[in-house]
């Protein structure tokens, strides 16, 4: 093997995990874009919504702000260990706030679907935003 093919052969063996860590970052945070974008649609909605789970609805503009900020962040890859870990924290809360009825099976599968969710935020944490990344791109900057 030449030189020229095992660099071939490291670019090839990189792009997965660099692609794979975008594709993730868009994949988490979709459900938290759309989600805040189906509250300014349904405004008045999700603030009774929001009220069911005992918050009041003043709180209704911060959460959407925290729901499209932290989707665009990740999404970015901007300060990603910082926001996957406050998404961490922010899907056990909605789990146990709204999806608290686990002998309904549907609540169930909400409640275990959050739990998942911080699970992939905290490995998101643990990991970094990956290569293609505002973050690394600051990081690269900073050499």
């Amino acid at each position: 093997m030449t030189t020229s093919t095992l660099t071939t052969a490291q670019d090839t063996s990189s792009l997965f995990p660099t692609a794979a860590d975008l594709a993730g970052r868009i994949g988490l945070s979709a459900i938290f874009l759309l989600a805040g974008i189906n509250k300014i649609q349904n405004y008045e909605g999700s603030a009774q919504y929001l009220v069911y789970g005992g918050l009041p609805e003043s709180l209704l503009p911060l959460v959407i702000l925290f729901e499209v900020g932290t989707a665009l962040a990740l999404i970015s890859g901007f300060q990603v260990r910082l926001v996957a870990l406050a998404l961490a924290g922010f899907s056990v809360v909605t789990a146990a706030l709204y999806h608290n009825n686990l002998a309904d099976q549907m609540q169930f599968i909400m409640f275990f679907k959050n739990i998942a969710m911080a699970g992939g935020f905290l490995l998101l944490a643990a990991n970094g935003a990956g290569r293609w990344s505002l973050d690394a791109r600051s990081r690269r900057s900073q050499r």
